[in-house]
């Protein structure tokens, strides 16, 4: 019989005592061998995931591993030069839309799924859809709140000195929605000429629309190119911003890789006019063929003085000018003073075009 003093130990199935503490009353350490299972919250931490606001919001763990995968795309360089030169144009062309002193700048260049944007434009605002003509797609044009009310009080002739007021709880009006879609047609002609150097496009306003739903031109997880511009006009102003997705300038998109090269957009005025200086006083030996005639090889093997060839031209065939194998045009032998001469009657055509492409 076990004594009332004595401390009792319980054994589980493997002869080890269960819930065994030490002489402090503290939990032992783990038994050799065993297996330690992870809590939620280290589970949390693993995976990246955090219920606590007042950390930060970047991510680690795997979920860091995913979302960098999804937003990380390839870099555009001659697209940055075309936006640069797009704020020059409108900070031009909005200063004489709107009589007022007009500031244009930049804010940023990113690039985002267009499904994340789509959810992250503030309410209430106007968005336009355009298309791109000769890439065949759309893009976006967001013009937010501020902006609307400022380019309304600018143009009906609201005081400087005052913002303008906002009305809240309301759509926009026939008037207002009018406006705006003048400000955005004057954007996307600037936009045109931004792209001129580079490639010609045309910029059509498709629609406006006030709801993101409908305004949706992409797929949402398609990478998009976000520009953000910010018009100031006095104490007024509001932001733009523009969206392309990559879909969009896929067809120009070897283009837009390029390295930039000057304000020109890699092309050198002086070398260029002293290449066409050179080409212009280059000569060129050109042959005059009256005839051409197949003929076996042994035949000409038996060629002797004085032999007579006989010609299928006339006096009055044309002859053909060639430099060197191309032929360039056709023309009339004839003679001017002492000298053969030979006057050309047809054009480079396009069958001779060919001909030269061909041998270049």
């Amino acid at each position: 019989m076990a004594d009332e003093n004595e401390p009792s130990t319980d054994l589980n199935a493997g002869g080890n005592p269960a819930n065994a503490t030490d002489g402090l009353g503290g939990a032992q350490e783990p038994l050799p061998g065993a297996e330690r299972i992870l809590n939620q919250e280290e589970i949390d931490s693993l995976l990246g995931f955090y219920l606590n606001d007042d950390e930060d919001d970047e991510n680690t763990g795997i979920r860091s591993i995913i979302n960098s995968a999804l937003v990380s795309y390839e870099r555009l360089p001659m697209l940055e030069i075309v936006f640069d030169r797009l704020v020059r144009l409108m900070t031009t062309s909005l200063r004489n839309f709107t009589s007022d002193n007009v500031e244009v700048s930049l804010d940023s260049i990113s690039s985002i799924r267009f499904g994340d944007y789509l959810n992250s434009i503030p309410l209430p605002a106007i968005l336009a859809v355009f298309r791109a003509e000769e890439l065949d797609n759309y893009g976006l044009l967001t013009v937010d709140s501020n902006l609307i009310y400022s380019i309304v009080d600018v143009l009906l002739g609201g005081r400087r000195g005052t913002a303008a007021m906002r009305i809240e709880g309301r759509p926009y009006t026939t008037i207002e929605r009018a406006l705006v879609q003048r400000m955005i047609e004057v954007v996307l002609a600037d936009a045109k000429l931004a792209f001129e150097p580079l490639t010609p496009l045309t910029f059509n306003l498709d629609r406006l629309e006030t709801n993101p739903r409908f305004a949706a031109i992409a797929r949402p997880a398609n990478a998009a190119i976000l520009v953000k511009l910010r018009i100031d006009m006095e104490d007024r102003g509001g932001r733009i911003e523009l969206l392309l997705p990559y879909a969009t300038l896929e067809p120009i998109r070897k283009m837009l890789l390029q390295q930039f090269m000057g304000e020109k957009f890699g092309r050198d005025n002086i070398w260029e006019s002293h290449l066409a200086t050179e080409i212009w006083t280059t000569e060129m030996e050109v042959r005059c063929v009256l005839d051409e005639q197949k003929i076996n090889l042994q035949r000409v093997l038996d060629f002797k003085v004085g032999d007579l060839l006989m010609l299928n031209a006339t006096p009055d065939s044309l002859v053909e000018l060639r430099a060197g194998s191309i032929p360039l045009t056709q023309g009339r032998m004839g003679r001017r003073n002492h000298t053969i001469a030979v006057r050309v009657e047809t054009s480079l055509s396009e069958s001779t075009k060919r001909a030269i492409r061909k041998n270049q």
